[in-house]
Parts: C-alpha cells; sequence; structure tokens
C-alpha cells in the first residue's frame, strides 16, 4: 500500500488519524492533535493500541480516498503546502480541509471571489511600529488598496498583476505575517503585514493568488491553468545576511541583508527594509555574469569570500560560512544558466529606465 502524506514530508508516516482514515508525518499529526478529537482521532502506529474497528477504518479509507473527498474542489489559485512550506501554510491547509471542510461544499471560499477587504497590523515605512490600515483587494480593477484614514483617499494603489507576496514569519517575527512586494516608480518596495487571526492573513495570500490567476486567465485565454498558476507567486530563492563591499579595492566590508528574487539580487541595511539598497539584475553567463569562490586580486578576502561578475561592476562578498557561501554560489548560479525571458528582459528594462539612462552600469547603484 502507498502511503500518502498530507505534505510530502519525507520522514516515515508513524501516526494516523483512525476516525478520518489517514495515514500522518509528525509534523501534520501535530496540526491535527489541535484540532481536538472532535474532528481528528489521532494514534501512534506501534506506540497506541488499536482496536479492530480502528485498524478496520484505516482499511476501507486511506489516504487516497479521503483526498479524493476532502479535496474534491480546491481551487485552482490555492497553494498546496510542500515538506519545507511555513507552518501556516501546512496548519491552515489542514483545517481547510477537515475543520472548516472549505473543499467539499459547493460554495465557493469567499477568497476565490477576487474582491476582499479588512485590517491587517501594517509596518511603517520609516518605523517599526506596526498599525492597523483597511486594504481592500479588487481583481476587478487590478488594484490592491490600503487606507490610512478609511474615508480618505488611498495611501497606495498597488496593482495585483505585479504584485508578489510571500509568507514572512521568521522575519517579521511572527507566524502570521506576509510581505508584499511590488515595483514603485522603477525600483522595489516592500511592505510587511500581519493579523492576529492565522485563517485571516491565510485568506488574504490566497485571495491575491486567485486574482492574480483571474487576470491571467483573461489576458491569456489560451493558455493552460497549470501554466498560469506557475506565475501566481513565487517565494524568494534565498534570503539572508552578507558581507558586502563597495565598488573600490580600499572600501570596508559592511553588513547587508540579501535577497534572491529570482532574477534580482536586492541587498538592505535591514531585512525589513521598505526599500532594497541597492538592486542587481543577474542576466545569462553567456552575457557575462558568472560567480566564483574567493576575492578577486586585490580586494579583501573576509575567510569565506565570493564574488558575482557583471558586465559593469564586480560585487566582493563575504559569508559567515563555507556552507551558506556555497549555497548562495549555487542558487545564484542556477539563475545565471538559465535563458532570459521576456518578463526578464522587461525586468532589466524597468531598473534601467529608473536610474535615468540607456546604459546598463545605471542600473548598480549602492553600496
Amino acid at each position: 500500500m502507498i502511503y500518502e502524506r498530507e505534505t510530502s514530508a519525507t520522514e516515515d508516516l508513524e501516526w494516523a488519524s483512525y476516525n478520518i482514515g489517514i495515514f500522518l508525518c509528525t509534523r501534520c499529526c501535530a496540526v491535527h492533535r489541535s484540532m481536538g478529537a472532535h474532528i481528528s482521532k489521532v494514534k501512534h502506529l506501534k506506540l497506541d493500541k488499536w482496536e479492530d474497528s480502528q485498524i478496520q477504518r484505516m482499511i476501507d479509507v486511506g489516504n487516497k480516498s479521503a483526498r479524493l473527498k476532502y479535496e474534491n474542489r480546491v481551487p485552482a489559485c490555492y497553494r498546496r503546502p510542500k515538506e519545507n512550506d511555513p507552518q501556516i501554510l501546512i496548519e491552515q491547509w489542514i483545517r481547510a480541509k477537515y475543520e472548516r471542510l472549505e473543499f467539499c461544499m459547493i460554495e465557493r471560499p469567499s477568497y476565490t471571489s477576487g474582491r476582499m477587504e479588512g485590517f491587517l497590523m501594517k509596518r511603517g515605512k520609516e518605523d517599526s511600529r506596526y498599525q492597523p490600515r483597511k486594504f481592500v483587494l479588487s481583481g476587478l480593477h487590478d488594484t490592491l488598496r490600503y487606507y490610512v484614514k478609511e474615508k480618505r483617499e488611498p495611501k497606495a494603489i498597488l496593482r495585483i498583476s505585479e504584485l508578489n507576496v510571500v509568507y514572512a514569519p521568521s522575519k517579521i517575527g511572527n507566524p502570521n505575517s506576509l510581505q508584499l512586494t511590488f515595483m514603485k516608480e522603477g525600483t522595489t518596495r516592500h511592505i510587511y503585514v500581519y493579523h492576529d487571526d492565522p485563517e485571516v492573513i491565510n485568506n488574504w495570500y490566497m485571495a491575491i493568488r486567485c486574482a492574480k490567476l483571474h487576470r491571467l486567465q483573461i489576458a491569456y485565454p489560451s493558455a493552460s491553468e497549470s501554466d498560469l498558476v506557475d506565475l501566481l507567486t513565487h517565494d524568494f530563492t534565498r534570503e539572508g545576511w552578507l558581507l558586502k563591499t563597495g565598488p573600490r579595492a580600499t572600501d570596508s566590508y559592511k553588513r547587508r541583508w540579501f535577497t534572491l528574487d529570482d532574477r534580482k539580487l536586492m541587498y538592505h541595511d535591514d531585512q525589513l527594509d521598505a526599500h532594497p539598497k541597492g538592486e542587481i539584475f543577474l542576466g545569462n553567463q553567456l552575457d557575462g555574469y558568472y560567480v566564483r569562490i574567493g576575492a578577486p586580486p586585490g580586494a579583501k578576502d573576509q575567510g569565506y569570500s565570493f564574488t558575482l561578475f557583471t558586465p559593469e561592476r564586480v560585487y566582493n562578498m563575504s559569508s559567515h560560512s563555507e556552507q551558506d557561501r556555497d549555497e548562495w554560489i549555487a542558487a545564484i548560479q542556477n539563475v545565471l544558466e538559465r535563458p532570459l525571458s521576456p518578463q526578464d528582459n522587461s525586468i532589466s528594462a524597468r531598473l534601467i529606465r529608473k536610474r535615468g539612462g540607456t546604459n546598463p552600469k545605471n542600473i548598480f547603484t549602492g553600496r
């Protein structure tokens, strides 16, 4: 028998919900226990005593049959969790299936409508305080607006089609948090929000994905749904602290928070900055982009250094360990090996226009 998991966890299945009739990994088991025995009755496969009727229930149902029932109407825009995804995504997926029965009902969840509004706690652009702000999502108008005062003009209007959203629990320090990233006047802008209710923040994440899918289906009516789903949102490839020097050999190393967002390598003074200090476009290795271990001749070596070469500038960086350095190099190299897409060229062109010229050297600013 093939024992399927709630997620794609690689650990052995040691638990089961005997009233639902499914086998569980340890991580999913914790969520099932938290829902209460009136929803899911959990036992260990080896350490607990099993009654014949409970064993028969497992034989009669199993994960495949349960999935046909509890995942019968999962919206295409809903992100199904994987092994290393944030806890909120895994927990809300399980609660949506078995506690709220969202994917069994004929009625579609409210977040699929293309419209949503409510209050989220938003971090200030100039300070670290979080204040309640009203957000209004409209897929019809391709906008996400937020207001400082409800009856006044919106503080900002974001285009859904140009918006990316990621879970950000470790960065913000709140398990129910999101980071919104978009382009504003040619540069990247980050907004950080959270809500006390994990279901609410998860619904906002899914609502943005659903609104983006609706827009894409209108723009590309002949495209397959699966191809469009891949374009909805994307997690950052890698984030973390690195040391970085300026363009001169005499410049000292300074600590920066780096974010690899597809072909954009951004660096910030702080991990919750509203704007990156600098943005580096990563092209294809055939066009003169490459990354190497160590510092170039004449540059300072901090021990775990690596160098990013672009046609316009050489970037010297250093990590805190050999493993971290090697993982950064591998992540960047993977980007440089990919062919450029029309969307990649669009990002590069927008950065050039922002810097006020046609010379790609103007893209690379900051220290």
